[in-house]
């Protein structure tokens, strides 16, 4: 019978580490959760717009049709929260949507450090910073909604509701205008992030440097995954 071993020297030679492959992607977004960002994106970029119209004489002037302006003001500004409330029927939208609403003490300490990208503090899928975005974006659409409603629809409240609904819109727009400049200011300063959101996948070394918790919690899920599939 043969010999299995190898012929020469056979003392054992230490296998070759195979770096980590650093091409390889991801799944971050499903082909829902990336709609649903789309068409709020340019649902809210119409209202941001419409709204610089309406309440900026300079620009009203020489754009005219302010009836027009403000009727395509008012129906996006309706239709803001239609994609989201449409969203829940996506499992995985519903999962991030958890995600986000759920601040841990990591998340906490992430926003009081001043070298919370250092590594020190593990990030799951959102870390704290897009966390509060989504929160205080989601809380300004309401507030937008319910003052819109009570400032288009007249005859729902006396005068001075309406004025203090026209008050309250106005600086919530305001602040939403600013809370959207510094999303894309932060997009446009990753460019991975961006593929993300128009892919839906990420590489694994970006994932691993800003999100190495949530690609933990993936490299597990797919090793039980695995094991559990039974051997033919």
């Amino acid at each position: 019978m043969p010999s299995t071993e190898p012929s020469g020297n056979n003392e054992a030679r230490p296998t070759p580490s195979v770096p980590e492959p650093t091409s390889a992607s991801v799944p971050r977004f499903s082909r829902a959760e990336r709609m649903i960002h789309r068409t709020t994106a340019i649902l809210m970029t119409v209202c941001i717009l419409t709204a610089a119209v309406l309440y900026n004489g300079s620009i009203a002037v020489p754009v005219g049709h302010r009836h027009l302006i403000e009727l395509i003001h008012v129906y996006c500004g309706f239709a803001l929260p239609v994609p989201m409330l449409l969203g829940i029927g996506s499992f995985a939208y519903r999962a991030d949507l958890r995600r986000l609403g759920r601040f841990t003490p990591a998340d906490r300490r992430w926003l009081r450090s001043r070298t919370r990208r250092d590594g020190t503090i593990t990030v799951g899928k959102f870390n704290a910073g897009q966390k509060l975005n989504a929160s205080l974006v989601s809380g300004s659409i309401l507030v937008l909604l319910g003052t819109g409603v009570l400032m288009y629809f007249v005859l729902l409240a006396p005068l001075s509701w309406r004025s203090g609904a026209t008050f309250v819109h106005d600086w919530f727009a305001l602040a939403l205008g600013l809370l959207v400049v510094g999303h894309v200011i932060f997009a446009l300063k990753d460019p991975e992030a961006r593929r993300g959101m128009r892919t839906g996948s990420v590489s694994r070394s970006w994932a691993r440097t800003e999100h190495e918790g949530w690609l933990h919690d993936l490299e597990n899920a797919a090793t039980e995954s695995a094991a559990e599939v039974p051997e033919k």
